[in-house]
Order: structure tokens, then C-alpha cells, then sequence
């Protein structure tokens, strides 16, 4: 298969599922790719844990099984995405190499079992996997059915901080030499005076296995960044393989949202194109799954990623489950999920999984299909979503979503304040998805913005909790805000250098403070209480968990704190700055107040919103012929919804629970 065959067969995939056929018997493998193309199901993507069954011994490759199966598939229409199935080294690996084993925070080697189990810096795993990879790379690098790879399977996952061995001490080591270039300037970096914990050596430095008090946190979060570029090599090392051997066949990977462990930035930067795993009902929580508004948050950040759509590699498809199974999607939320991810970029959906395994750690993790293999509700469903959706799909493929509202993302600052989270009740994550959820409520698309990318074609950028502050990023802030934009920074900005060591120079928020005209002249950490603010309208409102004392240089005070010894003092500013604006949340607003602080932004920007009601999305894709608005109800009741603008059809109408309607308008009706 040449590339162009490859770029066009890719581009007209829309539908499809995560098979293993491995856990079937063979004559059970026809009847599957029947059910599957009689569904719309156009690619598959298998392999990606069945390492022992393609290599059971040393140098004994049994691809035979596997070519059956995609040949079989390739019968019905149904084209392959092969995951290399380096999460799970078998047996007979960690037998004769039980070194590459991970080892724990505690210093204790771990167990073959699960997945994961394994020390990606391990240079004898790397050669097995050189070995493998090149082998399973050559069988099918002329297979007319296959057109892709997923490298591994969630990186990241499964693992506590990865490992602790001594390899990658060895490698950590390394990874701090080649950043700091001496141990001097590693010292005067992380201030290893304090505790008397300067070093000779970078030889002497240690991975944070747990100690009786705690580490450097400055230690810390380079180990988190070290072992984030860890498993970007681990990835890139695959990458390089199947590149060199079958260069026409694309490459992805599924992350998983906001999940910690690796920069997504980095891990994409070598992918044709990003994947994401998807699980609304969540892992068997209590009360179970993510509000609407965080699946949205997760699905944009996959498209942000590389500003670009995106395919959705493991959509819910039924209850999750290990130990204990989650909720059953509801009548008409299999649809729903299909078009909030369309909605928000998804090209491709691909459902987890089939079938439901009958055995091991996830046979409650339900597929399309029961254990029974016989179609059901949940079949049907998918079915006519797929056959719904496939015309709109062909319209709008490779358009992404235009967003006026940027929200910067910073893995470091995940990192640092998971290390350091200043109170309890701060969290990073959740910081970022609070001001987000102020936006999907009003139907405003929003992309998440790297501190490294540019912010000029965002009238209105977000930066919550930038914590480590970089020279460069100060600039790009203060040059962002000059030249019009509008900007809104909250508590914590500008506390430590990229290194953790805290600002001394200025007074907090350090160069910024000139474009927001403020500085920060104390704070207060708020324990299991609230502080009053007031409003300019005299409206009373609250806040938490932290509080910024304000000392005005050119500000105007929008919010002040009504309660505490600061009672008078400003809480919320906003500030011109050259031909900008400069909005500080001093605080951790309640949602009354956060509304008041975004409402005014809002306007002062010109952003609109195309309707807003409680509990319906509505997201916009632009198509080729024309424009599409999706609306979701993701609540149980019936809603009544009135859409804004020059939409073809209904626009007041009846939505039922976990209903969608799909309104369009064509080109020449764009305003």
C-alpha cells in the first residue's frame, strides 16, 4: 500500500471498534466481522496486548493467527489499526529477564502480573522490543488492511511514578546533567543547601523513594518531568522502528485525558495524529462517572493537543467494571457520547471494546456486545447512530472547531502543585475545569493552549494557577495583553521559577504585576471556611481555600473581601494595559461570583454564545456544504430549548432525555 492509498483509506474511516480476537474461537471470527460490517464498522484495532500469542518463545513469531484475522476483517471492508503490545511483556520475558520489572516508591521490585509491568529506560526490554516491533513491523508493512499503529496502550497508565530502579536512577542522573550541565548550578538550582542536602555528584542524586521526612520538591518535580520525557522516548523509540520499516502506514496513541503523567504535548509532537480513550460513566464511582462538562473538557484537550481533530480510540460502549461494575449507559447515551465526541473533533469513534470478554481483570468491562455475543439494545443503538451520523461526518471531516477562548495547560504546573498543592482544596486540574465549565455552560468552544504556543488569535486567554513562571511566558503574557487581548490570571501566579525556587525580585505576581497593576501583599490559606466578597452592585457572594491581599497600583477593584482582618480590600481587579485588559482572581470563587467575575469579561470580549439552558451542549463543527450545531441533552428530563442565530428547522423545541437534534445552515448562511 502506498502513502496516498493509506492517506485517503484513513480519511474515510468514520466507525469502528477495539477486537480481540484472541479470546474467541476462529469460527466464531466471520460471524463477528458480519455483525460488524452490517453496523457501519469500517476499522478495527487489535493486537495491542497479545504479545505471548505472536511470539510464544525467544525468536518464534506466530503472526499466522493475526493475518487471518485481519484478512477475514479486510473480507467484510473492515481495515486494521495494529497496537504494538509492549504493555504487557509476557512471561517467559520477565523469566529470563526479571530485572525488568518495575520497582516502586517503597524500593520493592514488583510482580509480573497486570500490565505495565515493566522499567520503560530498561536497555534489555528496549532490544526485546527493537526485536519485536521490527518483526511485527515487516509482517504487515505490505498488508493492504492494515493502515495504522497504536503505539503501547495508555502511557503512563498503570504505573505509580513509573519506576524507581536503579536504571533509571542511572537514567534520571543522566536526564539531570544534560539539564543543569553542573552540579554547581543543580545546587544553587534546587537550593540544596536547606537540610544539608547538597551533592558532590550528580552519581549521588536519588529517585524520591520514600524517605522518613520529604523530599525536595524542586527533586520532585524533575523526576515528574523526567519520567514524562522517559515515556516520550519510550513511545518516539516505536515510532522510529515502524517509521523506518513501513513509512506510509500512520502512527497514534490513546490518551486519556487530563491524566498526569506524561506531557500529551511532547508524547503528540511525532503522531500522525492523537487518540483518546473516553469513559462518561467513569471507573465504578460513587456517585459514578464526570459531569458532561469534564468528558467536553477532555475531548478538547485531545483536540488541542495539535490543533487538529482527532480520533476517539476507546468510547464507552457499556458498563465499566472490574470488581465492581458501573452504571449501564441509558437508553440513548451511547448516541449522545458518539455526538458530544463528533461534536468537539472526534473524525473517527471507535468503540471499546466488541464483545465482553469472559475472563480476566476486565471481563466486566462491557463491550457492544454481552458475553453472550448475541446483538442487543446497546447494538442497535449504535447502529443507527452510525448510519445517522455518517453523511454529517463526511461533511465535516477534518474541520476543526474555531475557538475564541483559550485556556492555558501546563503539565509543570500540574506537577509542581500536586507536589506543593498550597491548600487542600486546590487543585490544578480542577481549577482549569471550573473555568472551563463557566464556557461549555454557554456554548463556547474553548481550546486549551501549551505555555509554549501562541495566544494571538484568542480575544480572550485563561490562565489559572500559573505557579512556576518562566521568562519567556511572562513576555508572551505582557506582548498577549499589549496588543488587545484580554487576560485573566488568578491566585498563585508567579510564585516560583521553572526550577521551584520562589521569587524574590518582585512581589508577587513578579513582571506581571505592572499589566494586571497590582501586587500581592500577603495571602491567606483558608481551612474549612468561606470569606465574603462584595461585588461593585454591592451583592454579597463567597470564595475559599485561598485568599490574595491586594495592594492596588492602577487596578480597579471589581470584587472586594467582606469578611476577615482584609475586609475592604480588593479580591478581583481589572486593569488596561496599553490596548488590553488584565482581569486578577485573587481568590477561589464560589460559582455566583465566578458567573459575575466571566459574565463581565465576557461582554467587555464580544464573544457570543448560540443559547444556553441547563444541562444542553450545544457545539458547533463547520462542514464543506454546511454548518452543523449539535444539541445534547445530557440530563433525564425532557427539555424545552430555544437556539439563537439563522439555523435551518425547529429552533424552539422539545429535546428528549439524553437526546440530540442536528441543526445545519449552509455556507452562504454563515454570519
Amino acid at each position: 500500500m502506498q502513502r496516498k492509498q493509506a492517506d485517503e483509506i484513513l480519511q474515510s474511516i468514520r466507525f469502528g471498534v477495539d477486537y480481540y480476537p484472541e479470546h474467541w474461537p476462529e469460527e466464531r471470527w466471520e460471524k463477528d466481522a458480519r455483525l460488524m460490517s452490517e453496523m457501519g464498522i469500517q476499522v478495527v484495532r487489535m493486537g495491542e496486548f497479545s504479545w505471548h500469542k505472536m511470539e510464544p518463545e525467544m525468536g518464534r513469531f506466530n503472526f499466522e493467527w493475526l493475518t487471518d484475522a485481519i484478512d477475514l476483517l479486510g473480507k467484510y471492508g473492515i481495515y486494521t489499526i495494529l497496537g504494538t503490545p509492549t504493555a504487557a511483556p509476557p512471561a517467559w520475558i520477565i523469566e529470563q529477564n526479571p530485572e525488568i520489572l518495575p520497582v516502586n516508591s517503597n524500593g520493592q521490585r514488583m510482580s509480573f502480573g497486570g500490565r505495565h509491568h515493566d522499567c520503560q529506560s530498561n536497555k534489555i526490554y528496549r532490544e526485546h522490543i527493537r526485536r519485536f516491533v521490527t518483526a511485527m513491523a515487516e509482517q504487515f508493512k505490505n498488508h493492504s488492511y492494515v493502515i495504522g499503529w497504536q503505539i503501547d496502550n495508555e502511557l503512563g497508565n498503570s504505573h505509580e511514578d513509573l519506576c524507581m530502579c536503579d536504571n533509571c536512577k542511572r537514567a534520571f542522573q543522566e536526564w539531570l546533567q544534560k539539564k543543569y550541565a553542573s552540579i554547581e548550578k543543580l545546587n544553587r538550582e534546587w537550593g540544596t543547601g536547606f537540610w544539608s542536602q547538597d551533592y558532590d555528584r550528580f552519581d549521588q542524586i536519588p529517585v524520591p523513594r520514600k524517605t522518613p521526612n520529604a523530599h525536595n520538591p524542586s527533586l520532585l518535580l524533575d523526576f515528574k518531568r523526567f519520567c514524562s520525557d522517559l515515556v516520550v522516548d519510550f513511545q518516539n523509540f516505536q515510532i522510529d522502528i515502524i517509521r523506518q520499516i513501513a513509512p506510509h502506514q500512520k502512527i497514534t496513541h490513546n490518551l486519556m485525558g487530563f491524566y498526569d503523567k506524561t506531557d500529551y504535548y511532547k508524547l503528540a509532537e511525532k503522531l500522525d495524529f492523537v487518540s483518546g480513550d473516553q469513559y462518561p460513566t467513569g471507573y465504578y464511582f460513587d456517585p459514578p462517572g464526570e459531569a458532561p462538562y469534564q468528558v467536553a473538557a477532555c475531548m478538547d484537550l485531545m483536540r488541542s493537543i495539535k490543533k487538529q481533530n482527532f480520533w476517539m480510540m476507546e468510547m464507552e460502549s457499556g458498563p465499566t467494571g472490574g470488581g465492581i461494575i458501573g452504571m449501564n449507559p441509558r437508553p440513548g447515551q451511547n448516541r449522545l457520547w458518539t455526538m458530544q465526541s463528533v461534536a468537539h473533533g472526534a473524525d473517527t469513534i471507535v468503540y471499546f471494546r466488541w464483545r465482553t470478554c469472559l475472563f480476566g481483570t476486565e471481563q466486566f468491562w462491557h463491550g457492544i456486545l454481552p458475553h453472550n455475543g448475541v446483538p442487543g439494545r446497546r447494538y442497535e443503538e449504535i447502529k443507527n447512530t452510525i448510519r445517522e451520523l455518517k453523511p454529517v461526518m463526511e461533511d465535516i471531516y477534518g474541520i476543526s472547531t474555531k475557538a475564541s477562548v483559550g485556556i492555558v495547560f501546563s503539565y509543570d504546573e500540574d506537577w509542581a502543585l500536586k507536589n506543593q498543592p498550597q491548600n487542600p482544596g486546590l487543585n490544578y486540574v480542577e481549577q482549569i475545569q471550573k473555568y472551563y465549565e463557566y464556557f461549555y455552560s454557554r456554548n463556547i468552544a474553548v481550546d486549551f493552549l501549551s505555555p509554549n504556543e501562541d495566544f494571538s488569535g484568542y480575544p480572550l486567554v485563561i490562565a489559572p494557577l500559573l505557579y512556576l513562571m518562566k521568562e519567556q511566558l511572562e513576555d508572551k503574557l505582557i506582548q498577549y495583553t499589549a496588543s488587545g487581548g484580554t487576560l485573566v490570571l488568578t491566585m498563585r501566579t508567579g510564585v516560583m521559577d521553572e526550577n521551584n525556587k520562589c521569587m524574590s525580585e518582585y512581589a508577587l505576581p513578579g513582571r506581571l504585576g505592572e499589566v494586571l497593576g497590582i501586587e500581592v501583599e500577603e495571602y491567606d490559606s483558608l481551612y474549612n471556611k468561606e470569606v465574603k466578597l462584595r461585588t461593585a452592585h454591592d451583592k454579597t457572594v463567597s470564595a475559599k481555600n485561598w485568599c490574595d491581599i491586594i495592594r492596588q497600583h492602577g487596578a480597579e477593584s471589581f470584587m472586594t473581601y467582606d469578611s476577615e482582618y482584609y475586609k475592604g480590600k480588593a479580591a478581583v481587579t481589572c486593569n488596561h494595559f496599553h490596548n488590553g485588559t488584565a482581569w486578577y482572581v485573587g481568590t477561589d470563587p464560589d460559582q455566583e461570583a465566578k458567573k459575575i467575575i466571566l459574565d463581565t469579561v465576557l461582554q467587555s470580549t464580544g464573544i457570543k454564545s448560540v443559547g444556553q439552558i441547563d444541562g444542553v451542549e450545544m457545539m458547533m463543527r463547520n462542514g464543506r456544504k454546511e454548518d452543523y450545531l449539535f444539541v445534547m441533552n445530557h440530563s433525564d428530563k425532557s427539555q424545552i430549548v430555544k437556539v439563537n442565530g439563522n439555523w435551518t428547522g425547529e429552533k424552539n423545541f422539545e429535546l428528549e432525555p439524553y437526546g440530540v437534534k442536528i441543526l445545519k445552515k449552509s455556507r452562504k448562511d454563515r454570519n
